[in-house]
């Protein structure tokens, strides 16, 4: 029989698995990356949270800066609530139940301004200004919660006693008040009448705000662009912190099989939990930043904290961006790293940088702001190209941090020699240059920016400060009332010479007065003014050979034109109309004085105030006070700068006087008030973009040196001094940030060079950057002692031990 014995058949094959493909190979990785990140112990956990930290600092910068414009529209909506609304034409509005008798009025102490307004009711159902339930009465007073604070205070006894004819009876509301320490007040009073300043209003919510000047709508532009490009600087080094031990990691992927595309993609996913976790980070700390923005007042500049939200738009760009920039710097990152099974090689020598395209950013952004052509400052915010600053200026900033790293590989390659630490330093960077230009770059750029807004603001400062001629040796004081009487007058000077810390008082009463019988010169009644003094308040506004009470003058001020336009009216022996001037009192009776036949021609002086008064000059005698029609008031007070408080108690004598008297500080500049607004602003975000550059560059170097523990241990048992590898330390900080300084520099100076001839002015201060490079020098110092306590403990024999 022959062997029916079947043979034996080969097992069946299992199917292969077949690896996703596309966007599903993209998810796989990404998850498997972010599973790494979460679960990959102490050294993923340490590199996450490094990104999370410095992601996070940057998106609470950002979020802030979303917030600006919302916190600013918020804070003008309430003004212009508050505002009264005044008639557009002459015409007087007539009480009705609804309507209000307010005057503004406002206050100073120790520099800080209070502002507010007198209020009397027309009615019984009068209009109510924001933050109001009811009309404060007579004697009555409605303030801030920061006044409320300050009367509180038993060290602010002076400003008590300001308000001491009213009492406290409530507290302006949230609507009422434009930020949470503003010093605003409400006060009843039944004397505002027209003679004293006072005007009826029927309604609150009128906007009497000014468009923003052209120069400055550039200027802040350029000023949104210096503070928020190192903000995207730093985040995209931040995702690239501890990239040489995850480069390890990935190596044993690709022992296990992982092919290099995947790791690629495995590293994005874990740059990408970082950036999650950054932007989690970064809208707690906004959060908590923000309620402090209701406490602080930096600079005079506050909001609810209510008022400081982002817009939608805003934020649903930097959630989105952040993340997806974070993925492309890692892939962009990894594309000169080829990561092996069995390790990681970035080549034995690196290619050259390549210049060219790095010069093309720099250019096309130079390039878009000298085609934008010059802003017409008479066309108003429409002559401000807005898309073609932000974008030059930002090219411009981007390619000097693109610049960087070829300036850096170009210089330290060319190092040679000199001491262990100087050579330790050099070494290291010939190693590593892009990662000592990512962690200086935010230091350009925020120094090149820095230095084409000094230029900018040096070039435009004439525009909007003026220079007063008020003269403070003189007077720093002058006090002025909107009725003009000789008791008053008499009472003022009484009262502010007998105050305390007051050396001098000049007062005067002032009126205009025209030439009788209605003949007019080219359509115009002959006008002047009369300022009426004693003898020696007279001395001080006028060269008087003598004076006497009785004397009177006609006054010149060196002008031809105005001296005959003077001597018009101002006729010795000839009667002048002291009462209603005519071309606006139609139908007025005349109210004549007899100008003395022998009346002196005089010059007049400058007075505290910077001015030159003409016209006619009488002491008390020589005129009836009483007679004379719609007068003011005027006093000067020099004080005594050895007596505290001196200031604080002239205003407190000006109160008791009357509430209506208004108290100004001389000063010899005047800064116009948007103008000094956008420098305060510009100093708040740049102490925050500082701020946050000095933490990147410490965070990165503490990470660098975590990442060469081993390296530094080694070096310390083969008997490397401490001292030298803290020198060593010093000058792998300082070469690099000395170059990105000198890069900045030029930078900067054209950027600025481009941005005054924007505004059609020339460059006034070419050396700007003296100041804010020595800033940027005490900056690296500062990270470099902070960053010395680490590096000791880095340096211990422990850190040899392997697991």
């Amino acid at each position: 029989m022959s062997d029916t014995k079947a043979r034996p058949q080969p097992p069946i094959a299992a199917p292969t698995a077949v690896a996703p493909t596309g966007a599903a190979a993209w998810i796989r990785d990404l998850g498997m990356g972010i599973r790494f990140a979460a679960g990959g112990g102490r050294e993923g956990w340490i590199r996450t949270i490094l990104t999370a930290v410095g992601v996070g600092l940057g998106v609470a910068l950002l979020l802030g800066a979303a917030s600006v414009p919302n916190m600013l529209q918020n804070r003008d909506d309430r003004s212009v609530a508050r505002t009264p609304h005044t008639a557009l034409d002459d015409k007087p509005l007539k009480a009705t139940e609804s309507t209000l008798m307010m005057r503004d009025t406002g206050t100073t102490f120790h520099g800080k301004s209070a502002t507010g307004i007198f209020l009397h009711a027309d009615g019984d159902s009068p209009v109510l200004p924001p933050g109001l339930d009811k009309i404060p009465a007579p004697g009555e007073i409605v303030v801030s919660p920061a006044l409320r604070d300050l009367l509180d205070d038993p060290a602010n006894k002076l400003l008590k006693e300001r308000f001491h004819d009213f009492r406290v009876t409530g507290t302006i509301g949230e609507a009422g008040l434009v930020s949470p320490v503003e010093l605003y007040y409400y006060a009843g009073s039944d004397k505002i009448t027209k003679s004293v300043g006072g005007y009826r209003v029927e309604r609150f919510g009128q906007d009497n705000s000014l468009p923003l000047d052209p120069f400055l709508m550039a200027l802040v532009v350029l000023i949104c662009v210096v503070l928020l490009t190192p903000v995207a600087i730093f985040i995209g080094t931040a995702v690239r912190f501890g990239g040489d031990r995850r480069d390890r990691r990935l190596a044993a992927l690709r022992l296990v099989g992982a092919d290099a595309r995947a790791v690629r993609r495995i590293a994005a996913g874990e740059a990408l939990f970082g950036a999650i976790l950054g932007l989690a980070a970064g809208a707690v700390l906004f959060l908590l930043l923000r309620e402090l923005v209701g406490v602080v007042d930096l600079t005079n500049v506050s909001a609810y904290p209510s008022d400081m939200v982002p817009s939608a738009g805003l934020v649903a760009l930097v959630a989105v961006a952040v993340p997806v920039c974070s993925v492309l710097v890692t892939l962009i990152s990894l594309r000169s790293v080829a990561i092996e099974p069995l390790g990681v090689f970035r080549g034995t020598k690196q290619r050259k940088r390549r210049l060219w395209w790095r010069l093309v950013l720099p250019v096309l952004g130079i390039g878009i702001l000298l085609l934008s052509g010059r802003i017409d400052r008479n066309m108003g915010n429409e002559a401000v190209n807005v898309t073609a600053i932000a974008v030059g200026s930002a090219l411009a900033l981007i390619g000097l941090s693109a610049l960087l790293p070829w300036l850096v590989e170009a210089v330290v390659g060319r190092l040679r020699g000199g001491p262990v630490p100087w050579q330790l330093a050099v070494r290291r960077l010939q190693l590593t240059t892009g990662t000592a230009s990512r962690a200086v770059s935010g230091i350009t750029v925020a120094v090149a920016g820095a230095v084409a807004l000094q230029m900018m603001f040096a070039s435009m400062h004439d525009d909007f400060t003026q220079i007063t001629g008020q003269d403070t040796t003189r007077a720093q004081l002058t006090i002025r009332s909107g009725t003009g009487n000789g008791a008053l007058a008499q009472r003022m000077i009484d009262d502010f010479t007998k105050t305390e810390g007051v050396t001098k008082v000049i007062g005067t009463v002032q009126a205009y007065v025209t030439r009788p019988g209605g003949k007019k010169v080219d359509d115009m009644t002959p006008t002047t003014e009369l300022t009426i003094g004693t003898c020696a308040t007279l001395r001080e506004l006028a060269n008087l050979a003598s004076c006497k009470d009785g004397d009177t003058f006609v006054v010149h001020t060196g002008s031809r034109e105005q001296n005959d336009w003077v001597d018009t009216t101002a006729r010795p022996g000839k009667p002048v109309n002291v009462g209603p001037d005519p071309d606006f009192n139609k139908g007025a009776p005349e109210v004549l004085w007899t100008l003395p036949k022998g009346s002196p021609t005089v010059q007049a002086r400058t007075n505290p105030s910077g001015m030159k008064i003409n016209g006619i000059y009488a002491t008390p005698s020589a005129v009836d006070i009483e007679k004379l029609d719609d007068a003011s008031t005027t006093s000067w007070v020099k004080l005594d700068a050895k007596t505290p408080d001196a200031e604080e108690h002239v205003r407190n004598a000006a109160a008791r006087i009357s509430p209506f008297l208004g108290v100004d500080s001389l000063k010899s500049v005047d800064r116009d008030k948007q103008y000094a607004s956008i420098a305060r602003g510009l100093q708040i975000g740049a102490g925050a973009t500082m701020a946050l550059i000095a933490a990147s560059m410490l965070v990165s170097m503490i990470e660098q040196l975590r990442e060469r523990k081993r390296l530094l241990a080694v070096l310390t048992a083969f008997g490397t001094r401490r001292t030298s590898m803290g020198w060593s330390l010093l000058w792998q900080t300082a070469i690099p940030v000395a170059l990105g300084l000198a890069l900045a520099i030029g930078g900067g100076l054209g950027l600025g060079v481009v941005m005054t001839r924007m505004i059609d002015k020339s460059v006034t201060d070419w050396w700007s950057f003296v100041p804010l490079t020595a800033a940027g020098a005490a900056m690296v110092a500062i990270v470099t002692l902070l960053s010395l306590p680490p590096l000791r403990r880095m340096m211990r024999p422990d850190g040899l031990r392997t697991e």
